[in-house]
């Protein structure tokens, strides 16, 4: 997978998940688990764009052409 698709399905994940505890279905447990879900896949993508913000980096002794 490459890293802008593992980042849209994360946001796939997060948007149905929006739509689940917006439409009042859910019970107490039921959302309070989702919230939880939506954690770690908020996590998930934070890490992936970290990952891709360091690679888009010049390494040591490396600079920008600019």
């Amino acid at each position: 997978m490459t890293d802008s698709s593992e980042l849209d399905v994360l946001a796939g994940d997060l948007e149905r998940a929006a739509e689940r505890l917006r439409s009042g279905e859910l019970d107490a447990d039921g959302a309070a688990e989702l919230v939880d879900e939506c954690a770690r896949l908020a996590a998930r993508a934070a890490s992936q764009l970290d990952r891709e913000a360091r690679a888009a980096e010049p390494g040591p002794g490396q600079d920008s052409l600019i």
